[in-house]
């Protein structure tokens, strides 16, 4: 069975897109990582420090609390 060309070229960008998608997640939850283990944890005593899966899911959890969701549409 042969794959086509379109085919692959599809399964190429899907792979490609995952693998962007997680970069700039990692990229994006690694400041949070630092300014938690840096200026925080320090200043109050019993946080613990994260890693950056901890930091990607904080990243995560504030997006889903705090983003916009007004359907209102300016004519």
């Amino acid at each position: 069975m042969k794959i086509s060309y379109i085919n692959m070229r599809i399964v190429t960008t899907i792979i490609v897109g995952i693998l962007t998608a997680i970069l700039v997640g990692a990229i994006m939850a690694f400041p949070i990582k630092l300014l938690w283990n840096w200026a925080l944890v320090p200043a109050v005593n019993g946080i613990n420090y994260i890693g950056l899966k901890q930091a990607w899911g904080i990243m995560v959890l504030a997006s889903l609390l705090f983003r916009n969701i007004s359907t209102d549409k300016k004519d």
